[in-house]
């Protein structure tokens, strides 16, 4: 029995980081930021020559100016350290359970370096140009100017690691809330994702301050930047990881449009801006990274294992498409692109999905799918198109026009992601499962047969009716386990592989079909640190379905104002706008002043004659 004292001390546990680790953390990065101005003022005074002569040798191999090639050059190292954090941390939440702290965790340092070394990368691209670094530059102080991309890399780089500390206090207010799409979450991954947009524009921005009698990009320019758009897609899958790994805890339906959207803007804007084999150059870059990470994670470290959308199919489709006469007319080629990403596209990644994902795509899901898919995918192909318009020099059709497609596509991925949001939970349901135990050497393992009342509450077709066992601690089996049911009868399932209800393991059955997302819990240890007692694996058991959220984010505190949870939501989405906002004025302004100018380079390979 623990007394009060002790009940204030163990609920703390899962309500926030212990505040002598966030002081240490917020120390480190006050020393980090003061060690970076000070290097900056040293360069900008002319005291220092070292930065000036790398970011020389940077330019020298990149054939972009010091100010851009450094930047570039530091910013991948940069996002495959802060990449491979974050795919570990997610590995480590599913397999052992919440941290003891930010610093208790190994993933969170990479995720952190990453981050700061994101932040740097801007800050330098910003620190370097003695001159005026081309003429979409903003001026700072009366003789200091700092590129564009510059400037929004570091507001990426800064956007994300604020989220560091505001997700403790998240925690604090909301407790553990142990899913990848918590707002705060979102603004980590969501400003690391972003910050490739401001490298390629970044990268455009020092092409053109070249001017037109810059040495052509060779093919090592070509694939370097077909690496980056590569890096675009990973950016833009990030959203995606608990689908990966099998641990969703939203419908499936939003998977597809999450793998469409994403491709038609990344290969839309590379195969345009960077000409023939592009678009499948970025997607092999891609599966590259992921695949050599996703090993390093799962086999090397023990930690689960995940998949990850190959986007090949996608891929082929764009560049099949972009053999006709419509990528001479860029925003027509990125609508009928993303048509063709939603449709084709996702029909070829389908069969990678159903060979090694633990949910295929059921039959039943396509239509919403499609519907959630296809506006989403011609949206974000418009802006990629547009985004690519702006990389090759050109002038953007009707900027007001280019603008409202921006805000179009927020819309329409808003609206998109509102109804796979949507869920229902069933009133009086229940299901009765009966477990069999099975010969074990590792804690209670079982076996189920589960009958769910009323029969038809799941159809014929349902995107799972599965048993998911989670954090049950890496060295079990790297800590997940799950096992989609065999249907024997109307409403009656039957587990065909042992699964365990002991320890440390999260056990509960899952069922989503359509609108439907609900659970039952069959096995809950004690936790002291949250007050939460054990629910029993019983031989024999009917148990209600409730919001599977609920059993999920068993951490989470449901104990605030509701108001409060959606105000704090607001902010968070009030920013990442913000954010989006400040890319898109971003890219406006470098193509108008590019217009102004008349300074447009073509970027594609250039083979240069021998002489």
């Amino acid at each position: 029995m623990l007394t009060q004292g002790e009940n204030v001390l163990a609920a703390s546990e899962g309500g926030g980081a212990a505040l002598d680790q966030v002081f240490g953390m917020s120390a480190a990065a006050g020393v980090v930021s003061v060690i970076l101005l000070w290097v900056g003022y040293l360069h900008r005074a002319r005291k220092i020559t070292w930065l000036a002569s790398t970011a020389e040798w940077a330019g020298r191999r990149l054939n972009r100016p010091p100010w851009a090639a450094l930047p570039i050059f530091l910013f991948t190292s940069t996002i495959i350290c802060a990449l491979f954090g974050f795919i570990w941390d997610v590995s480590l939440h599913i397999g052992k359970g919440r941290d003891e702290g930010p610093l208790a965790n190994p993933a969170h340092y990479f995720i952190l370096v990453g981050l700061f070394l994101l932040f740097i990368a801007g800050m330098l691209a910003v620190f370097l140009p003695y001159d005026k670094p081309g003429p979409a530059a903003v001026r700072i102080t009366r003789t200091w100017y700092a590129p564009v991309g510059g400037i929004l890399l570091a507001g990426c780089g800064f956007y994300a690691l604020v989220g560091f500390p505001l997700d403790d206090i998240w925690h604090r207010m909301f407790g553990q809330d142990v899913t990848l799409w918590g707002p705060t979450h979102l603004m980590l991954i969501g400003g690391a994702g972003l910050s490739l947009i401001a490298v390629v524009l970044l990268d455009r921005e020092g092409r053109a301050a070249m001017g037109e009698n810059a040495p052509a990009d060779g093919w090592g320019n070509w694939l370097t930047r077909c690496m980056a758009f590569g890096g675009l897609v990973i950016g833009l899958s990030v959203f995606q990881i608990e689908y990966d790994f099998g641990v969703e805890q939203f419908r499936l339906v939003l998977q597809p449009m999450m793998i469409a959207g994403a491709a038609a803007f990344a290969l839309v804007a590379v195969r345009m801006t960077l000409g023939p084999g592009s678009a499948i150059a970025a997607a092999l870059f891609a599966v590259a990274i992921r695949g050599i990470v996703a090993l390093i994670v799962g086999p090397a470290l023990g930690a689960p294992i995940n998949f990850f959308a190959l986007y090949l199919g996608p891929a082929v489709v764009v560049e099949l498409l972009a053999l006709t006469p419509l990528v001479r007319r860029p925003v027509l080629f990125g609508a009928v692109s993303g048509l063709g990403v939603a449709t084709l596209g996702l029909w070829i990644e389908s069969w990678w999905i159903d060979a090694v994902y633990h949910y295929p795509w059921p039959t039943g899901m396509w239509a919403e799918a499609l519907a959630m898919a296809i506006p989403v995918s011609i949206a974000t192909g418009v802006c990629g198109a547009l985004l690519a318009v702006i990389l090759r020099g050109e002038p953007l059709p009707r900027p007001r026009l280019s603008a409202v497609a921006v805000v179009l596509t927020v819309l329409i991925v808003g609206g998109a992601v509102a109804n796979g949001l949507r869920t229902e939970v069933p009133e009086n349901a229940s299901a009765t499962i009966t477990l069999t135990d099975v010969p074990s050497t590792d804690g209670r393992m079982v076996t189920a047969e589960v009958t769910i009342d009323p029969p038809g509450l799941v159809s014929d077709d349902p995107e799972w009716v599965s048993i998911l066992s989670w954090q049950g601690g890496i060295e079990n089996d790297r800590g997940l386990f799950i096992d989609p049911l065999e249907r024997v009868g109307a409403g009656i399932y039957r587990s065909t592989e042992p699964v365990p209800v002991s320890g440390t393991w999260k056990t509960l059955l899952r069922v989503q079909d359509g609108t439907t997302m609900t659970a039952v819990p069959i096995f809950l240890p004690a936790d002291p640190g949250i007050g939460a007692p054990e629910v029993a694996a019983e031989s024999t058991m009917t148990r209600e379905f409730m919001p599977e959220i609920k059993i999920l984010q068993r951490e989470r505190s449901f104990d605030y104002p509701s108001w409060l949870f959606t105000v704090a939501g607001l902010v968070v989405l009030a920013c990442s706008l913000i954010l989006i906002a400040a890319l898109s004025w971003g890219a406006g302004r470098i193509n108008n002043k590019q217009q102004e100018t008349g300074a447009r380079t073509d970027t594609r390979p250039t083979v240069q004659p021998q002489t």
